[in-house]
């Protein structure tokens, strides 16, 4: 049993939709038709496909599919040099067909493409160990969650309830919990859990929330300071952007501007926050030197919201500014990268390129919608 690997085509997407509801979703449910569609648009219709870089699928023997690879193309630029990165996501393969192969058959016919290198940020232990074996690296740096506590009680009450609806109910007595609690924080002694709720922002430092141009427009700007970045169109920024504010199961979006005392933008950041209190912070932004003022301000704009906690995913220029902020770190997905050329390749390690967030597949709705 050989089966065969070719691109996809309209005729799969139902087939797909519903081999993404079984390993996702854990569901043998016929597929919300929402959710066919979405995937329609995103690997077949969305300006991130191209041709020469299809998305693929793998075929059974008996004319089933049994197995699937998302690829979008994002366009980069190192220095003066125009390339093409090669975005790989949602890797599936269905147990029952009989090949366990299939899901490395078809990483390893996604990385031979005519792109300059390949990544994705959603690599699980089984995918990272098929991406190394195919001679990719993980990228430390890209690959753990931060997380902020800031309300405690309100936080455990919240994970609880993922497994157990029921204990929703105890989110009013969480909540005046955590006001009493918060209150008799010392700021000048920081705690694993909680924040001050008096805690402020820096002295001079504004923020103004704005609309999805404005934060384009300061995404150009703050990634400018990177040798290796994103080089979308306006116009692809802004399809790009928009889409990624639709995720209802985080909540609403916020995108907002840090601004220093003389008026001018330090920074932004773009998060959501759902009703029941954690903010998702899919992009952070800041100006070279003043990534610790934009990540408390990013950390206390969201507690004044009401967050619960803040989470987001590390880049290496936003480490330093983490330390002794009692920002803890976990690993539930890795960042890899496959790549032969050694300029590329030496730009991602030293830090030199921006990737994650809006720059990898936090903007897809499939992270975030069709729970």
């Amino acid at each position: 049993m050989m089966g065969r690997i070719r691109p996809l085509t309209a005729g799969d997407v139902p087939a797909i939709a519903a081999l993404f509801h079984r390993v996702f979703r854990h569901s043998d449910r016929q597929p919300p038709a929402g959710l066919v569609e979405y995937l329609r648009h995103l690997y077949l219709e969305a300006a991130a496909c191209a041709e020469d870089i299809p998305s693929l699928v793998h075929e059974g023997d008996d004319g089933g599919i049994s197995g699937f690879i998302g690829r979008h193309v994002l366009p980069m630029r190192l220095g003066d040099r125009p390339l093409r990165a090669a975005l790989l996501s949602t890797i599936m393969a269905d147990e029952r067909a009989g090949d366990p192969l299939a899901a490395a058959k078809i990483l390893k016919a996604a990385l031979n493409g005519p792109q300059d290198f390949s990544f994705s940020e959603t690599a699980s232990e089984v995918s990272l160990r098929m991406w190394k074996h195919a001679g990719a690296v993980a990228l430390p740096g890209h690959s753990m969650e931060w997380f902020r506590i800031i309300r405690p009680a309100t936080s455990a009450v919240e994970a609880s309830a993922r497994r157990y609806p029921v204990l929703r109910a105890l989110s009013p007595v969480s909540s005046r919990v955590d006001d009493v609690f918060r209150r008799r924080i010392v700021a000048e002694r920081p705690r694993w859990l909680g924040l001050p709720k008096a805690q402020s922002g820096r002295a001079g430092l504004s923020v103004r929330e704005i609309d999805a141009t404005e934060f384009a427009g300061l995404f150009r700007l703050m990634t400018e300071r990177f040798p290796l970045r994103p080089d979308w169109s306006a116009e692809a920024l802004d399809t790009t952007l928009r889409e990624a504010m639709e995720k209802p199961l985080f909540g609403r979006p916020v995108l907002a501007a840090a601004i220093d005392r003389g008026g001018q933008a330090i920074g932004g950041f773009f998060y959501h926050l759902g009703p029941h209190g954690t903010a998702r912070a899919t992009q952070l932004l800041a100006a070279p030197g003043k990534e610790e003022a934009v990540l408390d301000a990013l950390i206390t704009h969201a507690a004044e919201a009401g967050a619960s906690a803040v989470r987001g995913r590390t880049q290496p220029f936003l480490m330093g500014a983490m330390l002794g902020r009692r920002i803890g770190f976990l690993n539930s997905a890795s960042t890899v990268l496959h790549c032969r050329d050694p300029e590329i390749t030496a730009a991602i390690h030293k830090g030199d390129a921006f990737l994650n967030g809006l720059a990898g597949e936090q903007w897809s709705r499939l992270i975030g919608d069709f729970g």
